[in-house]
């Protein structure tokens, strides 16, 4: 028997499109409180302006719930140029924002889940954080080193009762893919299907676990 989240208070990164919009509302049909938060970046900030944000989210939550039992990390951003072209400023920004982000939010979120000695953190990964891809350097390198990241914390904490599951989807329909050239809706994941995949992840007993990073992807290829 799986377990009932109703009631339980999440965060969700990235929530206001794509993948974490659809993971907010499949959480809030569940009777999941939810916190979603998200900004596109044109430039980058201050390291301190970083952690205030995250900090605040986390803080908002536990102002308006008095917990927080789910963080799902799903904020990210791509950064597709080869190496030998590729800007620093680049490579920094998708850095940031793809694994110092939900480092700073897992930081964030730790002590009160290890103090209940409950919670659960998903992390939206890539498939690129399982392959190797031309000119995906950046972000790929920065979903690989995320997929290690959730592991980190999952043995950390296990004993706490927190469980870490990391889903790698392949290409899904959002609005920062839905105009890529060569790109067949009919054969893509949508954010639905990721959502699927982390209610049954996050309804399982406590006591299970998954213990590497789950790749979902479609039958058919779905690049023209």
């Amino acid at each position: 028997m799986g377990q009932d989240l109703k009631g339980q208070a999440a965060v969700i990164t990235g929530g206001g499109s794509g993948i974490g919009r659809g993971l907010a509302l499949a959480l809030a049909g569940l009777g999941v409180k939810t916190v979603i938060c998200g900004r596109r970046r044109e430039r980058l900030e201050d390291t301190l302006a970083e952690i205030k944000e995250a900090r605040g989210v986390i803080q908002a939550a536990l102002e308006a719930y008095g917990r927080i039992d789910i963080l799902v990390n799903n904020a990210g951003i791509d950064g597709g140029e080869h190496l030998h072209e590729m800007a620093p400023e680049t490579w920094d920004r998708v850095m940031k924002v793809n694994l110092r982000g939900p480092f700073l939010m897992t930081r964030f979120a730790l002590p009160g889940m290890r103090q209940q000695r409950y919670g659960q953190i998903i992390n939206i990964s890539s498939e690129s954080g399982i392959e190797y891809y031309h000119a995906d350097a950046a972000y790929g390198l920065s979903k690989h080193a995320l997929n290690s990241f959730g592991e980190y914390v999952q043995r950390e904490n296990q004993e706490y009762n927190i469980r870490v599951n990391t889903i790698c989807p392949g290409m899904v329909v959002t609005e920062m893919t839905e105009s890529s050239g060569g790109l067949d809706h009919s054969k893509c994941l949508y954010p639905e299907d990721i959502a699927d995949l982390a209610v049954w992840l996050l309804t399982r007993r406590t006591n299970i676990k998954i213990g590497t990073p789950i790749l979902i992807q479609t039958m058919l290829n779905p690049w023209e």
